[in-house]
């Protein structure tokens, strides 16, 4: 499957985040979504999922405009990992996982789907918090099992807001050392709004820039130069090269 984004244009009232957005992700890579604070980033990913209306442009799967989809069609087609849930009930970990199975099962879960739940839960290593209410969970471990969630529907596209946002390093790392895997292994097109330049650097394919509502730079991780951080990011950094890997280190006297 292949996510198109072509001249996609978005506003709050007359406040324009997002103009004129072109941005392709082919199955089998991960597209990292850059950008600082308020550049559009989460804006951007709800309306590839609908949960916004963009005034203009089109996101196309597989070639297939998103509005000519259901509802349960394109959450069949394309997962969705917020940076926060509402928490509407008090729903269980094995329950919040469940629900990833509502576009295939509908209302009535078999035994198939609660398997698929068991399995995504030993992955995530959660199974022992099967019966725990997501409220008694730290914030890391709710975030991975909203990652669980996404990934027990088995998407073919899959679309992450800051997936590895409130985790520990050991879990950063375990959450996208598991898109990865999904991405090998099932054929995923995956795009992630990420803050770490570094992470985004090591795991994704692609990364793409947002600036003033529009993509300033895009392509692998090379592209992450000190010019273009400074230009996006307004911070100084410092390119490091160590054992094949590139690293970006802040320039921390320059401030």
């Amino acid at each position: 499957m292949t996510l198109e984004i072509s001249d996609l244009s978005f506003s709050y009232g007359d406040v324009s985040v997002l103009e004129g957005i072109d941005l392709t992700v082919n199955a089998g890579e991960v597209v990292g979504l850059l950008g600082a604070n308020g550049s559009g980033k989460s804006t951007l990913l709800k309306s590839i999922h609908r949960i916004h209306e963009p005034d203009r442009g089109t996101i196309a799967i597989d070639g297939r405009d998103t509005r000519a989809y259901s509802r349960t069609e394109l959450a069949r087609e394309a997962s969705y990992v917020p940076q926060h849930d509402d928490g509407a009930f008090p729903a269980t970990v094995f329950e919040t996982v469940l629900q990833g199975r509502r576009p295939h099962a509908g209302w009535s879960p078999g035994e198939r789907d609660r398997r698929a739940v068991a399995d995504v839960l030993e992955r995530l290593e959660l199974e022992q918090f099967a019966t725990r209410r997501m409220s008694d969970l730290s914030g890391g471990q709710q975030q991975k099992v909203r990652f669980g969630r996404a990934l027990v529907g088995d998407p073919s596209v899959m679309v992450l807001d800051e997936p590895t946002s409130a985790l520990d390093l050991n879990h950063q790392l375990e959450v996208m050392d598991l898109v990865a895997t999904q991405v090998r292994e099932r054929d995923v097109a995956v795009i992630a709004a990420l803050h770490d330049l570094n992470l985004a650097s090591q795991y994704c394919d692609r990364v793409a820039l947002l600036h003033d509502g529009e993509i300033h730079a895009v392509g692998r991780p090379d592209v992450l130069t000190p010019e273009t951080v400074r230009t996006v990011y307004g911070a100084d950094v410092t390119v490091v090269e160590h054992e094949g890997r590139r690293f970006l280190v802040p320039d921390v006297d320059s401030r």
